[in-house]
């Protein structure tokens, strides 16, 4: 995987621009229960295996909210604007979780930057999302990234 790298001057011009997947991330069970313990969200899907293998899903899966979290590390894999002061997280739009992810499974991210503004002293990205699971047709989730870079 070759991370994208842009200057806060080129932005703009990479608009539109398809980044290249970042590496896959394994879910294992130790990382479910880590997050777990961290949320203090122990509901059964997530962290019985065995309880799991009857439920709805035929095993344990991540939290929704897990699989999110990620989203972080395997962006800045993929893209980093250098030359800024300060990279800001601003928020998400559009989130979705359309597909459970099952321990397990692997999961990379896909991403387009699908626009670039000027706001408040900063440049604003926004990248268009896809966290996938290896061999399935559906995504885990989908979400809008919104970015900002101070110069």
């Amino acid at each position: 995987m070759t991370q994208r790298t842009a200057t806060l001057a080129e932005l703009p011009t990479l608009e539109g621009t398809v980044l290249e997947p970042s590496s896959w991330i394994e879910i294992t069970q130790d990382r479910v229960n880590t997050f777990a313990d961290a949320t203090d969200d122990h509901q059964w899907i997530h962290t019985d295996p065995e309880r799991a293998k009857d439920g709805p899903f035929g095993g344990a899966i991540a939290h929704g909210f897990l699989t999110l979290s990620l989203l972080i590390p395997m962006w800045t894999e993929a893209f980093d604007v250098e030359g800024v002061s300060v990279k800001v997280n601003y928020g998400l739009d559009r989130v979705r979780f359309t597909s459970p992810v099952k321990v397990g499974a692997r999961i990379r991210l896909g991403a387009t930057l699908a626009k670039v503004e000027e706001v408040k002293g900063a440049v604003q990205l926004t990248a268009a999302c896809t966290i996938e699971i290896e061999g399935e047709e559906r995504p885990a989730a989908v979400a809008d990234l919104i970015t900002r870079f101070y110069a």
